[in-house]
């Protein structure tokens, strides 16, 4: 199974949860699990009110994104929605016990040509804990281009732990959903199949953004 969500979300078998480097206890200490939802306290604290809002036909999503945390992707993800890119794209995947995707395919379920990768920017100190927003990518660290996910749990063993390798440079949270949550989980429980080009985990009715915007 995951294998196959990995080759089918990230496009090339990248897997988070093998290697042993990303592992955490199971037992941690309360200040220890306090951790991410202090750090992402303080980056909304910090960033200066740059938000997003994606208006889906299920409802607005509203994302805190951190220009302090991650300058070089905020300002990625600034540029597609200021340039309409993300008019018109769905939700082309969608895993209820992990995350939701999209940013990237038509609601024919062509994809978009997007602009030139850029640097992974997830050693940053933020987790991909529940409704944090993160660039979806390949093997390759440095791949992420306009997908990006939304995670519906915690995933924290998609965090930066290493620049070793493909699997230890981790995922680049750049903000965090702050309104819209129950829009995320009603996305998150739609059915779901096989669809075009993709084998498994696309909504069975479109789930399209319909228009991406930036606000104060």
């Amino acid at each position: 199974m995951l294998k196959h969500f990995l080759i089918a979300v990230f496009a090339i078998c990248l897997s988070p949860l093998a290697p042993a480097q990303t592992a955490k206890p199971a037992a941690k200490s309360a200040a220890k699990a306090a951790e991410p939802a202090k750090a992402a306290a303080e980056a909304v604290a910090a960033s200066g009110g740059n938000k997003a809002v994606l208006h889906t036909n299920m409802g607005d999503i509203t994302i805190e994104l951190y220009p302090d945390k991650a300058p070089k992707t905020v300002d990625n993800f600034e540029q597609y929605v200021k340039d309409g890119f993300y008019n018109g794209t769905v939700f082309h995947r969608v895993i209820p016990t992990f995350m939701i995707q999209g940013g990237g395919w038509t609601k024919e379920l062509q994809r978009k040509r997007a602009r030139a990768p850029i640097h992974n920017e997830a050693n940053n100190g933020l987790s991909n804990v529940k409704y944090s927003v993160a660039m979806a990518r390949t093997s390759d660290p440095h791949s992420a281009a306009a997908e990006f996910f939304i995670n519906v749990v915690d995933n924290k063993r998609l965090d930066y732990t290493a620049d070793t390798n493909s699997l230890t440079w981790g995922y680049c949270v750049f903000g965090q959903v702050i309104a819209g949550q129950d829009v995320v989980d009603k996305i998150k429980a739609v059915p779901t199949g096989a669809q075009g080009p993709l084998s498994s985990d696309v909504p069975q009715t479109p789930v399209v953004i319909e228009k991406a915007e930036m606000v104060q």
